[in-house]
C-alpha cells in the first residue's frame, strides 16, 4: 500500500460520519459479545471497531486484531495508547491467513473486511484450523446496494460468502 493509499484508506474508514450509517453500537451489541470472552477481529484496519470490542469483552477478555498492512496496525497501536485500551494485541496477518494464535480464541468477526480476503473458502477454512472446536465466525459486510463500501464489483454478495462458509465446514447458526 502507497502512502497515498494508506492515507486515503485512514480516511475512509476513521472518518467520524461513519457511525451515523455503520452504527457501531448496535453491531456490536448484536454480535453477542461477553465479558472474558477472546475475539479476534480479521480485518481491523486501524480499528475503527477495535475498542468497541475490547470494551464487550471486558479487562478479562482479549482481542487479537488481525490485519495484514504493517502501517495500517502502527496506526492502531496508537489509537489504542491513546484511548487507553489495553487488552487488544495487534498481529500482522496476511490476505490469505489469519495468522491467528491457534485454539485461542471463542469468536473470530470480520467487519466490511470480507472482500479484502483472498481465497475465499481456503481462507475460512485456514482461519476455522486456528480456532477451537465450537468457536464462531461472524462475518458483518456490506450491503450489495448501500452507497456507502467499496465499489459494487468488489463486494462480496451474501451467497457467495455462505456458500464459502460451507466449504470451509462451516455452518450457519
Amino acid at each position: 500500500m502507497t502512502p497515498e493509499e494508506l492515507k486515503g484508506a485512514l480516511k475512509r474508514q476513521l472518518n467520524p460520519r461513519r457511525a451515523r450509517w455503520q452504527k457501531p453500537a448496535a453491531v456490536v451489541k448484536a454480535l453477542g459479545l461477553r465479558r472474558g470472552q477472546v475475539i479476534a477481529e480479521v480485518g481491523s484496519g486501524p480499528g475503527y471497531f477495535t475498542p468497541r470490542l475490547a470494551r464487550a469483552v471486558g479487562p478479562s477478555g482479549h482481542v487479537y486484531a488481525l490485519d495484514p498492512e504493517p502501517a495500517v496496525l502502527d496506526v492502531m497501536r496508537r489509537r489504542l495508547k491513546q484511548a487507553r485500551v489495553r487488552n487488544v494485541t495487534p498481529v500482522l496477518s496476511r490476505d490469505d491467513d489469519p495468522c491467528l494464535p491457534s485454539g485461542r480464541c471463542d469468536a473470530a468477526v470480520i467487519i466490511n473486511a470480507y472482500h479484502h480476503m483472498h481465497g475465499g473458502a481456503g481462507f475460512l477454512r485456514r482461519l476455522v484450523r486456528q480456532l477451537p472446536r465450537g468457536a464462531r465466525v461472524i462475518n458483518v459486510d456490506w450491503n450489495e446496494d448501500s452507497e456507502f463500501g467499496p465499489p459494487p464489483k468488489r463486494r462480496v454478495p451474501r451467497a457467495r460468502f455462505l456458500r464459502d462458509a460451507r466449504r470451509a465446514g462451516l455452518r450457519l447458526v
